[in-house]
């Protein structure tokens, strides 16, 4: 998998130097590269207790991304997934360690505990105060007996850099963060591992599977389970949290692990303050990318039973952009719409043929939906299908509310339908045409002519023609054969999306981005659909 890094053994470096470089000087690395990678903060004067942490590369922001006021004093890089050496931390420990002393925060790893260990007892040999702690927050195998340390570490970084920041002691300090650790528990779900620059990735995961409890370097979970949505997802991650928390409230701690968009991060927020331990979220830290794995598309939850002083020093604001801050779990607000835009509810009125018919054109979209997001791939964002779809489950939810014996008003109701649940250019087109259509149709005109003032109405606001590349290649001559037959209106609705096949040049859509090349020999999704709709009229029996 091609990634944006050049020599995979300067990748640690050259992304320590590219925070450094807008950090505004408010970050310096010691000067030990390659082997020495320690980032500690330029304005540190030794007077106050050093929190010092790290470990593997590639869980970007963390470390360095937590070194600054308030949290971090230094961070101690290693390669990716490795270790940073025994020499290494002592270095940082050194650079920034008064009469103040310090605290090693670890994460729970052999070589992390071995390494920071060691260097601990070299730093103590020049008389220095060091005290160390180890992070085992990772609940996905309760049998471990050496728990790993993962996205929770974060939580003990803010408290004890508070702490420190105000002045605290390091046995003040130090005691705090045992008490903060104990009471951290944290799982992790993905549906995908991660890539390890320069090598092969590895394709553990089988397509509808999602590993639960894997750790932050790519570790096999603890199991795989059936991945069906969001919803599930996070049902079994708040089942395996449930089972280790008291009944009282928790800060929730929602870390990305590198490859999950921000929209999917939200939902995963949606369905965990509605799971099963909800009611016991009353703060949340993110959504945010905080320790993650590399490109890893998949998430953590992180819970804290954090007492008054704890919510303090979660809350208390710092400059570092990794740090998401603290927000409190409250009910959603919901103002009503303004007046002009409140849905005029049309007078239902059922009528069976009517019903029937809607029902399985909407079912024609429905099931269409795979076939037309794979056509918008090639010409556009992949969404059209989707889009249909979603528009025909509104129509077929609403049905009972809609004006079925009234044709006229049944097409209006269908643009105000439309114009309120589908988005993007074709949901405002595809309203304009049928609350055109119905108002042809309320004036006299037989249906066919209907449609057709429907589609010019269209047109005139949306600017496109025959010969554009859109789904009027398949309506408008649909249309003009309608007065024949349903089977001549099929046919040539069937030959215009064909053509556009062959329209190399899209002049109106999302496909006017499009390179030429790379619409070419692809049917537009929307001239597809209305194919497929017209094949469906043509054989139904209503």
């Amino acid at each position: 998998m091609a990634q944006f890094i050049n020599k995979r053994e300067d990748v640690v470096t050259q992304a320590i130097d590219g925070i450094l470089a807008t950090s505004q000087g408010k970050l310096t690395r010691l000067d030990g590269f390659p082997h020495i990678r320690v980032v500690i903060r330029s304005d540190w004067d030794k007077s106050r207790v050093a929190l010092v942490s790290g470990g593997g590369s590639g869980h970007e922001p963390a470390h360095a991304g937590f070194v600054g006021a308030g949290m971090l004093t230094a961070a101690v890089c290693g390669d990716v997934f490795a270790s940073p050496s025994a020499d290494a931390v002592l270095a940082g420990i050194l650079a920034v360690t008064g009469s103040a002393g310090c605290l090693l925060i670890v994460k729970n790893y052999t070589g992390d505990r071995l390494n920071f260990g060691l260097a601990a007892e070299r730093a103590r040999s020049f008389g220095l105060k060091v005290n160390m702690v180890i992070v085992n927050d990772d609940i996905a195998l309760p049998d471990l007996p050496q728990p790993r340390g993962i996205a929770g570490t974060l939580f003990v970084h803010k408290i004890a850099g508070a702490m420190a920041e105000s002045g605290a002691t390091l046995e003040a300090i130090t005691h705090a963060a045992k008490r903060v650790i104990s009471g951290i528990k944290s799982i992790g779900m993905s549906l995908d591992t991660c890539t390890v620059p320069g090598s092969p990735k590895e394709n553990r995961i089988p397509a509808g599977m999602a590993e639960l409890g894997l750790g932050i370097h790519g570790e096999a979970g603890v199991e795989q389970i059936d991945y069906t949505d969001a919803k599930t997802a996070m049902g079994a991650v708040a089942s395996k949290l449930a089972a280790r928390m008291d009944d009282a409230p928790h800060v929730a701690l929602i870390n990305n692990l590198g490859g999950t968009s921000v929209l999917e991060m939200s939902v995963l927020v949606h369905e965990l303050v509605n799971s099963s331990i909800g009611k016991n979220i009353s703060h949340v830290v993110g959504p945010a990318a905080m320790m993650t794995s590399l490109d890893m598309h998949g998430f953590s939850v992180s819970v804290f039973p954090a007492d008054k002083s704890d919510l303090e020093a979660l809350a208390e604001l710092v400059s570092l952009t990794a740090w998401p801050g603290l927000s409190r779990v409250k009910p959603i607000a919901i103002a009503a719409l303004p007046d002009g835009l409140m849905p005029l509810a049309p007078l239902p009125s059922d009528h069976k043929e009517t019903r029937e018919l809607l029902i399985s054109c909407c079912n024609v979209l429905i099931s269409a939906e795979h076939d037309l997001n794979a056509l918008d791939a090639k010409s556009g964002d992949g969404d059209t299908g989707s889009t249909l779809a979603g528009a025909a489950r509104a129509l077929v939810k609403a049905v009972d509310r809609l004006s079925l014996s009234d044709h006229a008003q049944l097409l209006r109701a269908i643009g105000l339908e439309l114009s309120q649940t589908m988005g993007g250019s074709s949901g405002v087109l595809l309203a304009i045409f049928f609350t055109a259509a119905g108002d042809g149709a309320s004036n006299g005109l037989p249906m066919h002519e209907a449609l057709k003032a429907g589609l010019l109405r269209m047109q005139e606001i949306g600017g496109a023609h025959l010969g554009d590349r859109t789904m009027v290649d398949a309506l408008a001559p649909a249309l003009d054969a309608l007065g024949a037959s349903l089977q001549s209106a099929a046919h040539a609705a069937r030959t215009g999306a064909t053509l556009t096949a062959t329209l190399v040049r899209a002049k109106a859509g999302r496909a006017v981005y499009i390179n030429a090349k790379q619409l070419e020999g692809h049917i537009d999704p929307g001239a597809e659909a209305v194919a497929r709709l017209f094949e469906h009229l043509a054989i139904s029996p209503t």
